[in-house]
């Protein structure tokens, strides 16, 4: 798997977790402001489709996977 698939299985897995970890009618509750992460996930991939920067990308890149070559990398 190439780094674009990558971050899209973590981003979406980030945001089912913490989405049943936020949501109060889940039996595994924590707390309303975990939601905050689902927040700060979208917002991000909002962000890395205009500008083309990524975090998880970056570190995906270092540990060896191989790149997606979208946005000329």
């Amino acid at each position: 798997m190439n780094t674009e698939r990558w971050v899209r299985v973590v981003a979406g897995l980030f945001v089912l977790v913490s989405v049943v970890l936020g949501a109060p009618a889940s039996p595994i509750f924590v707390s309303e402001w975990i939601l905050v992460f689902t927040l700060f996930v979208g917002l991000n991939l909002l962000q890395s489709g205009f500008t083309c920067f990524c975090p998880l990308e970056r570190i995906l890149l270092k540990l060896g996977v191989p790149g997606s070559g979208a946005c000329g990398r």
